[in-house]
């Protein structure tokens, strides 16, 4: 069993944090392994010095479903501080909301792929910190889907937005305080940052090999199988291709009425996807694409951790839609997280190059190689801010 980070604070009460006044970014998943709120084990180790919280996209429940669905300012009833929506009229935090504050601390679980937001969240907070003069304080948690595989293209810099604002793959294999060391340095950012690490997590550990209890970090985010094939599947929301939203398996289901299994099983046949199996599969989603309509789609069956590789699988299966339904396949159109005018596919796969590749028909295996150099070079990177090994 792992140790995590606020598990480590509480116990260890640092002499940094005597006396400061604190805030909070968190949101419901934010407990120990007993699910103790960190709020509230923040409010019984540091008396009278918590002063404000702070939420990412979703809201402070996790409440909200989808992309660019706001959340208000509010009051926590539990401890009656006020809660500063970091998803709603601004994402950046605004100095005024630093002003009751002199640490930041956050406690996030992030999910290991560069789309998901809440490490973006965590960017702009630290540009503000930098800013005002405040020091913020990473609570760390497990990258879920390991620090030892890193896949995918890296960002282009034409393509940041709020699901991508510095260039790195897809999945970066980072804690979110490792992540968190890296955009602070390579962003040139430079506030005054620290991470309680955790105790007895290695890179090659999936979230199952924790020993540690899962809480959704997002509504969308059920299990830590939703994390491993949500690399490679969250690039559906670029498309009119259902993810699964509205199922009880949401990015563990891919589908669309227009779909034939047969014919896409068939033009992916010559492929190699390992550690995985599609299996045919019929859905109605009760909410979002397609809503009330059947599907025909699949189940992606993780078989191997280890093996698997999201990003590529996902490529496959857009490519061979893009060739068999020309007519029916449609990508989405802006906007998409507060971007109005890229194409959301642009922002999610980080590269408009090779979705025109994708669309041309190239060997995804060629691609996969051509982006190799790069992925070495962010390698050696991301090297120079482990805080875990083994």
């Amino acid at each position: 069993m792992i140790t995590i980070g606020i598990e480590q604070l509480v116990s260890s009460k640092p002499s940094f944090l005597a006396g400061k006044r604190l805030g909070l970014l968190c949101n419901q998943a934010s407990t120990d392994r007993h699910f103790t709120h960190s709020r509230d084990l923040i409010l019984q180790t540091f008396p009278g010095q918590l002063t404000c919280l702070f939420s990412p996209q979703h809201g402070f429940f996790s409440e909200k479903q989808d992309n660019m669905i706001e959340s208000g300012h509010m009051t926590d009833s539990s401890s009656g501080l006020l809660v500063f929506s970091l998803y709603g009229e601004t994402r950046k935090p605004l100095p005024a909301m630093f002003e009751n504050l002199d640490i930041l601390l956050v406690d996030l679980q992030d999910v290991g792929t560069r789309v998901y937001t809440f490490i973006w969240t965590v960017v702009y907070c630290l540009q503000t910190a930098a800013e005002t003069g405040k020091k913020v304080v990473i609570l760390d948690r497990p990258n879920p889907v390991g620090g030892h595989i890193i896949e995918g293209n890296l960002l282009k810099s034409s393509c940041r937005s709020f699901v991508g604002l510095y260039e790195i793959p897809m999945r970066h294999g980072l804690t979110m305080g490792e992540l968190a060391q890296l955009c602070n340095l390579e962003m040139k950012i430079g506030a005054e940052l620290e991470v309680v690490k955790m105790e007895g997590w290695q890179r090659q550990m999936f979230f199952s090999d924790t020993g540690f209890p899962w809480v959704f970090p997002s509504p969308n985010m059920p299990t830590p199988l939703t994390a491993l094939v949500y690399p490679g599947q969250v690039i559906w929301e670029g498309t009119n291709i259902s993810e699964g939203r509205g199922t009880t398996l949401p990015f563990e289901l891919v589908g669309a009425p227009f779909i034939d299994h047969q014919q896409v099983l068939e033009k992916l046949s010559t492929m190699r996807l390992p550690g995985c199996v599609l299996r045919p599969i019929v859905f109605e989603p009760t909410s979002g694409k397609w809503v009330g309509k059947r599907c025909s789609g699949f189940h992606v069956h993780v078989t191997e951790t280890d093996g698997f590789l999201s990003y590529r699988l996902s490529l496959a299966l857009l490519q061979a839609l893009l060739s068999l339904y020309p007519d029916e396949f449609s990508y989405k159109e802006p906007p998409y997280e507060y971007e109005f005018e890229q194409l959301p596919m642009d922002m999610i796969l980080g590269d408009v190059e090779l979705r025109t590749a994708l669309e041309d028909g190239a060997d995804i295996l060629e691609l996969e190689q051509s982006w190799q150099q790069e992925l070495a070079v962010f390698d050696e990177l991301r090297r120079s801010v482990f805080l875990y090994h083994g």
